[in-house]
């Protein structure tokens, strides 16, 4: 359902909630249905609010400037699912992250 604008226009909110954090948002990349982040962030802030936030101001910003959205959250009212996914990457090298994220199949 994600269009490469609607990617742009997300890398560019969740970069502006990492920061009001006082995060890092080091990589961001995403498909159609799904989007990787790789985040730094300092040990003072809650992971699962940190995710709370980035899901849910994403989710509002894009609802408001993309009206055609609506078609794949109609029932739920909700654009991202109430699951997600983190894990600690401290060992593994983050040019082998980057890459990995890079390589997503970004919509056009």
């Amino acid at each position: 359902m994600f269009t490469g604008i609607h990617l742009e226009r997300m890398e560019q909110i969740m970069r502006n909630v990492c920061a009001d954090f006082e995060c890092e948002l080091a990589e961001f990349n995403g498909e159609s249905n799904h989007v990787h982040l790789l985040v730094d962030f300092p040990p003072k802030v809650a992971l699962s609010h940190l995710v709370n936030s980035l899901k849910g101001v994403s989710s509002r910003r894009l609802r408001q400037e993309f009206p055609e959205l609506a078609r794949h959250y109609y029932r739920a009212n909700k654009l991202w699912s109430g699951s997600y996914f983190t894990g600690s990457v401290g060992g593994a090298p983050i040019s082998v992250l980057r890459q990995y994220i890079e390589q997503q199949n970004r919509p056009v």
